[in-house]
């Protein structure tokens, strides 16, 4: 049987996906339940980018479940000296049971699954952020039962959570828009192979448009990220100027209609992309998001490590 990783939703199938949100689900409902199903595991946390969520939800959950996380900053590991992804990858698979990686280039994500012999889940790279998109759904999910038919509208920058986002909602059959500035859409090819993906399931085509309430109309969830992500400070000004009318107020939320709900991956920056009145108001589900990162990577940990130690 070949490796199983998490590199991205794009990979899983509807089903698959389900079967994770039923396992999140249960590890969530009966923690206890599960805090010997990784013992004697390890996880190797490889960090190139600082973070908050990633890192605390792994650590805690890989404890949760009675294994264990090393955290590896390229400071702590050879990468800053030279050594190579797939050299890093060989060694780490002799060592742990599974590596998770927080990259800036998404090819090192894919060499570590290439070469390595164990389990790579994607933490984020620059193209994709799989982890929070599926917390994102699960808690979406949570609030409304069933997915399909829903409609999420992102608002802001064509970047890595948008991406994963549309993969997701092509999976589970959402309607997914995206209002974002003239030269900030999304990574065509990730566009175009989204549309192709919608076409064979049968899923709703995912839409783009440069007007953020025509995005949000008859929108069930508002999404928003940072306008600059890490890496890109040097554009910050640009950004800011381009982005104007595009923050998340009341206003657009109540373009979109009564009962949405709003969604940000969080670290938010209140009076940029979104206003403190939504992110901190009755709407935002904000920190239930964050909390699900750990319930849903619990689920990815079991599902993939569980699957290792068996075989």
């Amino acid at each position: 049987m070949a490796q199983r990783h998490f590199l991205s939703l794009k990979d899983w199938s509807r089903d698959e996906i389900e079967l994770l949100f039923e396992q999140a689900a249960a590890i969530k409902a009966s923690p206890d339940s599960y805090a010997s199903a990784l013992a004697g595991q390890s996880l190797a946390m490889i960090f190139q980018k600082p973070s908050t969520r990633t890192r605390v939800s792994f650590e805690v959950g890989m404890h949760q479940l009675g294994g264990r996380a090393l955290f590896l900053s390229s400071h702590d590991v050879q990468l800053d000296r030279g050594e190579t992804i797939a050299d890093t990858a060989r060694v780490l698979s002799r060592y742990v049971q599974g590596i998770m990686a927080r990259v800036y280039a998404h090819q090192d994500i894919l060499d570590l699954a290439r070469h390595g012999s164990v389990p790579v889940i994607n933490g984020l790279s620059d193209l994709l952020h799989p982890c929070q998109a599926l917390a994102d759904y699960f808690t979406l999910r949570e609030r409304r039962g069933g997915l399909a038919g829903l409609k999420l509208a992102y608002v802001g920058d064509g970047n890595n959570v948008a991406h994963e986002l549309m993969f997701g909602a092509v999976k589970l059959s959402l309607h997914f828009s995206i209002g974002c500035p003239k030269g900030y859409e999304p990574n065509p090819l990730i566009f175009k192979s989204a549309v192709r993906e919608a076409q064979k399931l049968g899923s709703p085509i995912p839409e783009v448009s440069a007007d953020p309430y025509e995005a949000v109309s008859g929108a069930d969830v508002v999404y928003t990220d940072a306008w600059t992500s890490m890496g890109q400070e040097a554009e910050a000004q640009a950004r800011l100027a381009a982005f104007q009318g595009f923050q998340v107020t009341p206003e657009m939320l109540a373009a979109a209609g009564p009962d949405v709900m709003f969604m940000h991956c969080l670290p938010a920056h209140r009076g940029e992309e979104v206003a403190a009145e939504v992110i901190d108001g009755p709407q935002s589900v904000v920190f239930d998001e964050a909390e699900n990162r750990l319930h849903v990577q619990k689920a990815v940990l079991v599902t993939l490590l569980g699957q290792s130690s068996d075989e």
